[in-house]
């Protein structure tokens, strides 16, 4: 599929990197301390996503919005540790060199850079179990959660052929994932809603307006909340 494609793919994406909004990450504090009750830390890390591109402020952000709907249930211990455009040898690169820490849930976003680059498939779910081992050695969290590659298919920014052929990339990311994590203990997937619709897209066209991450963290809001009230060691009494 890609040899047929390629001569389309390669134009098009050529003429995306030069005409696409270039976005800047959003201002404001990427660690703080907010709500009441039993202490939970929570480390985002990894790309565009996870540092918020495409709305202006932290608090709009995925770990701001997330913050916001885990604090009437906990005190929350925050920090967002990502730069736009990495993938995911970068993020291995980041988070060795990162201080040592704990946190009681670490979600990672990565997976787009990885597709736009054309990281196979099987390779990439590769990198993610080396970024999971990474984790569990430099932060021990209770907690890993693995936030899906992007519905790449609703990147409006993308003309097709090239959307649709990105969003088949990523999907085989995550269908090969998902089976991986299957049955696992402390590490779960969380997929993005499937959504073609405009109304979760910033500008751009291709990362998420505050209502697009308002949407993944209430996802991500019902993951950590769920595996705390079944009596999974999560959060700190």
């Amino acid at each position: 599929m890609l040899v047929l494609f390629w001569p389309i793919i390669w134009l098009q994406g050529r003429h995306v990197r030069k005409i696409t909004l270039r976005m800047p990450e959003p201002t404001g504090s990427r660690d703080g301390v907010s709500g009441q009750g039993s202490l939970c830390r929570v480390l985002v890390a990894g790309d565009s996503g996870a540092v918020g591109v495409g709305v202006a402020t932290q608090g709009e952000a995925l770990c701001g919005q997330l913050v916001r709907l885990l604090s009437p249930h906990h005190t929350i211990e925050w920090s967002v540790l990502a730069i736009n455009g990495l993938d995911s040898p970068g993020l291995v690169k980041l988070l060795e060199d990162a201080p040592t820490s704990h946190f009681d849930v670490v979600i990672l976003s990565m997976g787009a850079n990885d597709v736009t680059c054309l990281c196979a498939p099987q390779r990439w779910v590769q990198w993610q179990t080396q970024l999971a081992e990474l984790v569990a050695l430099r932060f021990a969290p209770h907690l890993l959660v693995h936030s899906a590659v992007p519905p790449m298919h609703a990147c409006m920014a993308l003309p097709q052929p090239l959307r649709w052929f990105m969003g088949r990339w990523a999907r085989e990311m995550n269908v090969l994932m998902s089976a991986l994590l299957l049955g696992q203990k402390g590490r779960v997937m969380h997929w993005h809603p499937d959504s073609t619709t405009s109304t979760g897209m910033a500008e751009d066209g291709i990362h998420p307006n505050s209502h697009g991450y308002a949407q993944w963290a209430e996802g991500l809001s019902q993951i950590i909340l769920t595996a705390d009230g079944l009596g999974t060691l999560i959060c700190t009494a």
